[in-house]
């Protein structure tokens, strides 16, 4: 290009017939020459597939040279050089923050050059460009817009540029943003480090050719970049080194043993690596193109022509004649891409046809998704198929399962609190530790150590004590109704109100734990689902495309568990409303006295007690006795006497109305007679077993005591006493409520219709809608024609990989 305003023509000072005629001569000449013809079709084949693995983001491991070196090196002169003319690439500012793709097309037709950028996004190039700065105007707004939109001071995605011209080679140049120690004014400060990170990208793949430009005034032990160069390519098997503006250093040498050691470069480059010298013209004038070339090649010739003049004894040309000078490396660089070009071939043809055969399979794919939009019966079908694999698959992990592994899987009793958000039991202010709390568990196995650790929790509650005015209130009002009786109802009523607002929590909180591990199955199951079907190579309809579908799956999942836990809650505070009931006989049965009750609650607590194993490796926590709250099977102090025969002794207070007969509960009759301590009780047989022995209350007056006795007698009061029979009567309604009610409960709450009734209730939800509903789960909005601009694009991609591939099997036959 000759300058800014005027368009890429070629001037000559005075055009000649000869020059042209010789032109043409070559031109002619090279046509038929079979093997230019070859490397030319080799060429513009490996061209149009880095295009198409440009657009298409495409992996390919075409051979590539990768320009790299600091700012200022002279990266940008030698590409200028390489094109045969000058496009003010160096006009950029510090080059550019994107890598620059240079395909350079040898085309004699080609007398002006010919530049074409790639459109962005597209394997297309648009219109030739014939403006001088245009060329570096079009890479200074494509980077510039893309830097804006990504918000970033580098970017690694590439510009394409190809440049068809008579005078430049067959090659192709990834040019990178030059090294900088520091960054510009208005730059992040870490831009330095990202181009530094983005270049050894770039040269990072091994398929890649490393062109590193250093200049000839800095020494190969204080080289700024050679460091970089040797952690991309530590051996230098695949670099190119090019010592740039070699014309500077040439007054330094006297004699030939200078040049020649500094030629060799030995001792930091290896034994086989032999750099590139060479010298550029430094006038940035305006010239035209054919004058460009003409200096650049005058440059080569002075150089040449001082080491053998200006130097004593010359140099060792036999040795080093060949690595210096422009044309040297430029005839080097195009055989050495045309030699990897040629090694790469079949490997190329094997890759292309594996690309083809993906693309080919991707677009059956969207095929037949977008097939699948118009026939429900075949969705319905493989989406009842995918719903009932889950469901049997979250079965089988309650029945308990070791797929996927636990250790990955499984929660500890403390990830499970965490995660659940429910940290601690309600009114429990011990750290509940149940078997087996650091093994990683999940469903049944979880399930039920849940159910052990609210046992132990249940049983860690004690009845909390009541004020003297609670107990004063509620006897005193029994006791003048009916006498006797309202002692033990006392204590009853005391226990149950304790029972209702202390158990009532916890049973709360044991079904939202139970809640939280069933509905953590879905998860698993999916992860086994595809296990299994990967293990066995199940044939089954893909459903990993449908995101509205599967959200769904998880919607009516979550709502299954969320409802199964809202009926257990209901359900077992019916239970707590039954055996905390005025008309239970829980408060007055004897647990531990033999019969039917009592075999049924050694039964359970036997059979409660089998998950007590401990599994967990104790070693690597503090002794489990100390961190495991196990329920007691039976509570010694709470033993009531018993007399001969089984009879239980029952002393009754006298009533404030001497005169009234009464009895207790109306199952044991007293008669009251005046004895040495002025009251006395005739025991009787009690009709019903498990009424527990109830000391003597004292009487001062004809009235109940309440304070502490001051007159010689016993210092239990009847405050204490009655305490003492709630915390009785608590324990009672507590081990009921847990070993009879709550555990069966949950039992059958949750697992049974997980088992049962999953796949049928998520079929409803998901299945039991019309047509139009049903598609809504599978066709969003607008998805048709994405699906659409899909295929459009993989068959974009499809044509050109199928060209790349039909043109390199022309290529590998002619090799």
């Amino acid at each position: 290009m000759a300058n800014s305003n005027t368009h890429l023509t070629t001037p000559t000072k005075t055009p000649s017939s000869r020059r042209n005629q010789q032109s043409q001569s070559k031109m002619q000449s090279q046509s038929k020459d079979p093997v230019n013809a070859e490397t030319r079709s080799r060429f513009e084949a490996y061209n149009r597939l880095q295009a198409a693995a440009v657009a298409f983001g495409e992996k390919l491991p075409i051979p590539e040279i990768v320009a790299i070196g600091g700012q200022s090196d002279g990266k940008s002169s030698l590409l200028e050089a390489l094109l045969g003319f000058r496009f003010n690439v160096r006009e950029v500012e510090m080059g550019t923050r994107r890598p620059l793709i240079l395909q350079m097309v040898n085309d004699l037709s080609a007398l002006e050059p010919r530049c074409r950028f790639q459109d962005e996004d597209s394997e297309e190039y648009g219109s030739p460009i014939v403006s001088a700065t245009a060329v570096a105007d079009v890479i200074r707004s494509r980077t510039e817009a893309l830097l804006k939109k990504t918000k970033t001071a580098v970017s690694p995605k590439p510009i394409v540029m190809r440049a068809e011209y008579a005078h430049c080679p067959n090659l192709t140049i990834i040019d990178t943003p030059g090294f900088v120690l520091k960054a510009k004014k208005g730059e992040p400060e870490t831009t330095p480090d990202e181009i530094l990170s983005m270049v050894k990208s770039l040269a990072s793949p091994p398929h890649r050719i490393l062109l590193f430009l250093q200049q000839s005034s800095v020494e190969w032990c204080s080289s700024l970049w050679l460091d970089a160069v040797r952690e991309i390519d530590s051996s230098f098997r695949r670099t190119i080194v090019v010592v740039s503006k070699f014309d500077n250093r040439l007054k330094e040498f006297s004699d030939r043993s200078e040049v020649d050691r500094y030629l060799s470069a030995s001792g930091y480059l290896g034994e086989s690596t032999r750099p590139y010298f060479v010298a550029l013209p430094k006038d940035r004038s305006t010239v035209s193109n054919d004058e460009f070339r003409r200096q650049i090649s005058q440059v080569d010739t002075e150089v040449i022509k001082h080491l053998r003049e200006g130097v004593q004894g010359g140099f060792d040309e036999e040795k080093f004649r060949s690595y210096i000078g422009f044309g040297s490396l430029r005839d080097f660089l195009e055989s050495e891409l045309q030699k990897r070009y040629k090694e790469a071939a079949p490997a190329t043809l094997a890759l292309l046809e594996q690309r083809c055969s993906e693309v080919t399979d991707d677009m059956l794919r969207v095929d037949m998704k977008i097939q699948a939009t118009s026939d429900v019966a075949h969705l319905r079908k493989a989406a009842m198929l995918y719903t009932a694999s889950i469901s049997n698959h979250v079965g089988a992990l309650i029945d308990g399962a070791a797929n996927p592994a636990p250790e990955q899987w499984g929660k500890s009793t403390e990830e499970e609190r965490s995660e659940s958000g429910i940290g601690s039991w309600p009114g429990v202010s011990m750290d509940i530790k149940p078997p087996n709390a650091v093994l990683k568990l999940y469903g049944g196995a979880a399930f039920e150590r849940v159910i052990h650790e609210f046992r132990c929790a249940a049983y860690s509650i004690e009845c909390p004590p009541v004020s003297r005015e609670k107990v004063a209130n509620i006897l005193l009002a029994h006791a003048g109704r009916g006498g006797g009786r309202g002692v033990t109802e006392a204590s009853a009523e005391i226990a149950r109100t304790a029972a209702r607002s202390w158990l009532a929590p916890l049973l709360d909180t044991a079904c939202d734990r139970l809640s939280f591990v069933l509905g953590s199955l879905f998860e698993i199951a999916l992860e086994r689902n595809l296990n299994q079907n990967a293990e066995y190579e199940k044939k089954t309809e893909n459903m990993d495309g449908y995101v509205g579908f599967h959200a769904a799956v998880r919607n009516c999942y979550s709502r299954f568990v969320k409802n199964l836990a809202k009926q257990c809650k209901q359900l077992v505070r019916h239970h707590l409303d039954s055996v905390t009931s005025p008309y239970s006989m829980a408060c007055y049965e004897n647990d531990y006295q033999g019969g039917a009750f009592g075999s049924y609650n050694r039964f359970n607590q036997a059979s409660s007690n089998s998950f007590c194993f401990e599994l967990s490796d104790t070693s690597r926590d503090e002794p489990m006795k100390d961190q495991e709250n196990i329920p007691p099977e039976k509570n010694n102090g709470q033993e009531t006497t018993l007399g001969k025969g089984g009879e239980t002794h029952i002393t009754v207070p006298e009533t404030p109305s001497p005169d009234q007969p009464c009895e207790v509960y109306g199952l044991v009759k007293k008669e009251i007679g005046n004895g040495p301590g002025g009251v006395g009780a005739r025991k009787r047989m009690a009709r019903m077993a498990g009424i527990r022995n109830i000391d003597p209350f004292r009487v001062q007056n004809g009235g109940l005591m309440f304070g502490n006795a001051d007159n010689g007698m016993k210092s239990s009061s009847a405050y204490s006493e009655i305490c003492s029979s709630a915390a009785q009567h608590f324990a009672r309604i507590r081990e009921v409520l847990v070993e009879r009610s709550v555990t069966s409960t949950l039992n059958s709450g949750f697992l049974t219709p997980c088992r049962d009734r999953l796949v049928v209730a998520l079929g409803l939800d998901l299945f039991a809608v019309n047509d139009e509903k049903f598609m809504d789960m599978f066709v969003a909005p607008g998805a048709i024609d994405v699906l659409q601009n899909e295929r459009q694009q993989l068959q974009k991609r499809q044509k050109i990989l199928q060209s790349c591939l039909t043109e390199f099997k022309t290529v590998a036959r002619s090799l």
